[in-house]
């Protein structure tokens, strides 16, 4: 995974979570927008994505 890549996942998920914690998203919605950043985090952090590898997908700059 890039480091654009991961930049964007990062922004997503705290995006996600400032809308959550200032009340703007709520109900379903919000646990399901807070699962996604959770997944775009925790993947993010270990510079995997498993869909990716499904896909045989590569952001990565260096091969």
């Amino acid at each position: 995974m890039g480091r654009l890549d991961k930049s964007i996942r990062i922004v997503i998920a705290l995006t996600i979570g400032v809308l959550f914690w200032q009340n703007m998203i709520y109900d379903a919605l919000a646990y399901t927008l807070l699962t996604v950043a959770a997944v775009f985090l925790l993947t993010s952090l270990i510079s995997f994505c498993p869909l990716y590898a499904l896909f045989k997908m590569n952001t990565c700059e260096v091969k």
